[in-house]
């Protein structure tokens, strides 16, 4: 029976591992299907303190990984399948690979995934030029065209953000009319540096080293035409990674985990949550890292009550 186990070894979950194992808990970290979370697959990240010349991601999540290793940290490179979640415990994870593991409190750091279009040249250009994060790389594009596709508060809120920098931003949607609410759409509708392509879908992004632009089909008249540009932004929305603790802890409509007021705790009592899967509204590094920190600190209290 382990004291604390942490499932996921992004921010949250190695900030988390980096406090627990301070406190003498032992814990147990398991990597999850992608060991170091999104960031992993980011390249320069300019906006996590403690690095003014930028870091590459892969990097930061390596010395976190390094960092927590120095305090009784346990790294299990496994996934977990299902769990059977107990008030107050024990709670029981069921690994990809068939073993089971039991712990009297459990952290819940799994992280989101973005929503992405499925076309295999998207695929080709993440991180040399294709992006879902503008807050993260909108910087890289100052005095570039870029795109946004989406329709939604997400993808509004994307392309005003890029106006500081892009030359210009053009948004793509699906249909003739946005899904964002009046005040983001109205934002995004007045601002100068933002154009409109309605009823279209990408097919295509193109390009040699870098992102050249994308081809375009409009969805009612078929017509196909290209845009230029240096930077796509993918604003589909997120999918948070909760679907093996489904039915057993209160999450919103998106699958997003429910905290209980300025806490980590969930609805389960023993089950804490951190970072992006409880987090829909900031998504960044540095504050699923304190959100880490915030998990492991209540835990230590209650394992203590």
């Amino acid at each position: 029976m382990r004291n604390v186990v942490i499932v996921g070894t992004g921010p949250a979950g190695l900030t988390a591992a980096v406090y627990a194992g301070r406190a003498n808990l032992n814990p147990l970290l398991i990597s999850g299907p992608l060991p170091g979370g999104l960031l992993t697959q980011t390249s320069d990240v300019e906006n996590f303190p403690g690095f003014p010349e930028a870091v590459n991601g892969y990097e930061l999540m390596t010395k976190m990984q390094e960092q927590a290793s120095h305090f009784n940290v346990e790294f299990l490179s496994e996934t977990v399948e299902s769990a059977e979640l107990k008030p107050g415990g024990p709670h029981k994870l069921h690994l990809s690979s068939g073993e089971t593991v039991e712990c009297r409190a459990l952290i819940v750091a799994v992280g989101s995934s973005p929503r992405w279009l499925g076309l295999e040249s998207e695929e080709a250009f993440k991180n040399r030029g294709v992006s879902a994060c503008a807050t993260c790389d909108g910087a890289f594009y100052r005095g570039l065209p870029v795109v946004v596709i989406g329709g939604g508060d997400s993808a509004m809120e994307e392309a005003n953000f890029l106006t500081r920098f892009a030359s210009e931003v053009t948004v793509i949607h699906r249909r003739d009319a946005l899904r964002a609410s009046k005040i983001m759409a109205d934002r995004a509708m007045n601002n100068p540096k933002i154009k409109f392509v309605w009823n279209s879908v990408v097919t295509e992004v193109f390009g040699e080293n870098e992102v050249d632009g994308i081809k375009v089909r409009n969805v009612q008249t078929g017509e196909e035409s290209v845009i230029n540009c240096k930077g796509v932004f993918v604003a589909l929305g997120h999918v948070p990674n909760t679907k093996a603790f489904a039915g057993q802890l209160d999450m919103d409509e998106t699958g997003y985990i429910s905290l209980e007021g300025a806490t980590s705790r969930t609805s389960m009592e023993g089950v804490f949550a951190a970072g992006d899967c409880a987090d829909k509204r900031y998504r960044q590094a540095i504050t699923a890292a304190g959100m880490g920190a915030r998990a492991a600190i209540d835990v230590e209290r209650w394992l203590e009550e």
